[in-house]
């Protein structure tokens, strides 16, 4: 998964965002990635070309009418020798121009000309991210194959708090070896599952559990971070999607059910949610008034999601994870065997639900590979590290 000897084109618009892509040229670098910077005219505004030349070691290029290359056709020759084009931040403005194929200045033309992928980490206050104008360029920005990375939800620089911070850069740096195939997952298709579920009481109650779905999210990383094209079906959480990460929210494990099966076929499936063991029989059509006779409820068992991919006759490389209580190896083995799994994670539930971190175990074949216990995202490299020992 390495960007050693990557050439990328790292373009920069304008927005407050321009100061995290020196970051980004910065951890580049590092990776041992060629960078070659192409900013804007807006993106000067906030950082001056100097720092990036610094950085990156090379000059910056601005100006369509730059003859670097002695003959003028600069935003030819740049993507020719290029494994990557990322605009980091991409502006609003920037992301309708390319969707309208504008060719305006040298990064917008390098776009079009472009023969490499092109990826886009966009940067913008929530609302005008949010805004259909937006949402109908980033669809189509999609179907045209660009790459999109974040963004994330968090704290803006206008004060407001929501979707639209560009991803750190650490993050984006991370997701770039999945997009380049450099990982040990390129080529292949995996579909997750994660988060609760929740199966209705009635119109306002349900049925759910503690899982913050947290690790099912760090595992979608993981798996994009390994080049693979990641499919998230996930049940309620506060999460924002990985980058490059194609999710799809439902509430039940019936909805759960449905979204994996029309997903099916992929090379890998890996059930991390936690899915509901039962349901009510008939949820009520209107709110439970509260009464002293108290309340019962007839529970009826929720499919098998697991179970049921892996007995399909052309079934995926499966992955189950089992959160006991007690007798972990002892019960996460015997679910293993049960289920017909190849691969199946345990844990302990009280020492993990909710948390940022987890000791987790192991099982296969081979026997019971402990992981001490360390951040989620680390433990889900780990895993995806020891899948790929199967496939490959």
């Amino acid at each position: 998964m390495s960007l050693a000897n990557k050439k990328i084109i790292l373009g920069v618009t304008g927005g407050i965002a321009a100061y995290k892509a020196a970051e980004l040229c910065r951890l580049l670098v590092k990776a041992g990635a060629e960078v070659r910077v192409v900013m804007t005219a807006a993106a000067q505004q906030f950082v001056a070309p100097l720092t990036f030349q610094a950085l990156s070691g090379k000059p910056v290029l601005a100006s369509l009418w730059e003859a670097a290359s002695g003959d003028g056709m600069e935003h030819i020759h740049l993507s020719r020798d290029a494994d990557l084009l990322l605009v980091a931040p991409a502006s609003a403005d920037f992301l309708a121009r390319l969707v309208h194929g504008r060719a305006d200045d040298l990064l917008s033309t390098l776009c079009l000309a472009r023969t490499c992928t092109l990826a886009v980490a966009p940067a913008m206050n929530r609302e005008m991210w949010a805004a259909a104008p937006t949402q109908r360029n980033l669809a189509q920005l999609r179907a045209d194959g660009v790459q999109l990375l974040g963004p994330a939800v968090g704290e803006q620089a206008c004060g407001e708090t929501g979707l639209g911070r560009m991803l750190e850069p650490a993050e984006v740096v991370a997701a770039l070896p999945g997009l380049l195939g450099a990982g040990l997952l390129a080529g292949k298709r995996v579909l997750i599952t994660a988060g609760p579920t929740f199966e209705a009481i009635d119109p306002v109650r349900g049925l759910t559990n503690r899982s913050s779905g947290k690790m099912g999210y760090a595992v979608a990383q993981a798996a994009r971070e390994a080049g693979a094209e990641v499919c998230l079906v996930s049940g309620p959480t506060c999460l924002a999607v990985p980058a490059g990460v194609r999710r799809i929210d439902v509430q039940s494990a019936a909805e759960m059910r449905d979204a994996v099966l029309r997903e099916l076929p992929s090379d890998v499936f890996i059930a991390v949610a936690a899915v509901a063991d039962y349901r009510v029989d008939a949820a009520a059509p209107q709110k439970i008034k509260k009464s002293d006779a108290g309340l019962t409820l007839n529970l009826v068992a929720n499919p098998d999601i697991l179970a049921e991919v892996a007995a399909l006759p052309n079934a995926p490389f499966c992955v189950g994870f089992a959160a006991e209580t007690e007798r972990l190896a002892e019960h996460a083995e015997a679910k293993r065997r049960r289920k017909h799994l190849p691969l199946l994670v345990g844990n302990l539930a009280q020492d993990t639900l909710g948390q940022d971190t987890a000791e987790l175990v192991l099982f296969d074949d081979r026997g019971a590979h402990p992981l001490p216990r360390a951040d989620k995202l680390t433990q889900a490299r780990h895993l995806i590290r020891h899948l790929a020992s199967f496939l490959n």
